[in-house]
């Protein structure tokens, strides 16, 4: 049984930042706050364009 899914570039970034966030608020992983506001913005972008 194959497993078939669209990929979706806005999720894909999504998933990244929300896992990025997390980590960011579990440990001290830092990232600059303006990489964390590019993958926000990307993804939210992408989302709304449908890709």
């Amino acid at each position: 049984m194959a497993l078939t899914f669209q990929r979706n570039l806005g999720m894909l970034i999504l998933a990244v930042w929300l896992i990025l966030y997390g980590l960011a608020g579990m440990i001290a992983f830092v990232l600059p706050a303006p990489v964390m506001a590019v993958l926000a913005l990307v993804a939210g972008i992408l989302i709304l364009v449908g890709r």
